[in-house]
């Protein structure tokens, strides 16, 4: 069984510095390492920070602002 080349020339007469040159970016390429996806953002839902609440602060007005977004 016959290995198939990894590259082939369609068009074009390349000389040995073109060949050698567009290689060694093909070989890099494939030895790199793959980008790793971006973590998705938590949801709100799911954080742990909710379960927490604020400290509640008696005074005029409080009723109100206990219910306002922080």
């Amino acid at each position: 069984m016959t290995e198939r080349p990894l590259l082939r020339v369609v068009r074009g007469t390349p000389d040995d510095a073109e060949l050698a040159a567009l290689t060694a970016v093909v070989a890099g390429l494939a030895s790199a390492p793959s980008a790793e996806p971006a973590p998705q953002p938590r949801s709100a839902w799911g954080d742990p920070a909710r379960l927490h609440r604020p400290p509640l602060r008696p005074g005029p007005g409080a009723w109100r602002a206990s219910g306002l977004p922080r």
